[in-house]
């Protein structure tokens, strides 16, 4: 994987929206890992939309069940699968 995209804060999304089409557009390979309040934006409709770009993306556990609603969209994963995504990664971009 190229990059892997440490996602925190909701304030995020725009950012996270541009990067992950800009990464579509030049097939580079990517995943999100999705913490704290940032745990519900797989939820917004702007991400979800380019979600698709990067298969694989993971949403903390434990900040779904404090920040999301409903069924998760895309995996439930921990800290371990955060540590292992970025060791995987050649970039780590924290927004």
């Amino acid at each position: 994987m190229d990059v892997l995209f440490l996602v925190s804060r909701t304030e995020s999304a725009p950012l996270l929206a541009g990067l992950l089409r800009a990464c579509e557009r030049r097939r580079v390979s990517c995943r999100c890992f999705f913490t704290g309040p940032a745990a519900q934006l797989p939820c917004d409709p702007k991400i979800e939309a380019v979600l698709h770009a990067c298969p694989d993306s993971v949403v903390c556990e434990y900040s779904w069940e404090r920040y999301g609603k409903g069924p998760c969209p895309i995996a439930l994963g921990s800290q371990t699968d955060n540590s292992a995504m970025a060791a995987d990664a050649r970039h780590v971009v924290s927004l």
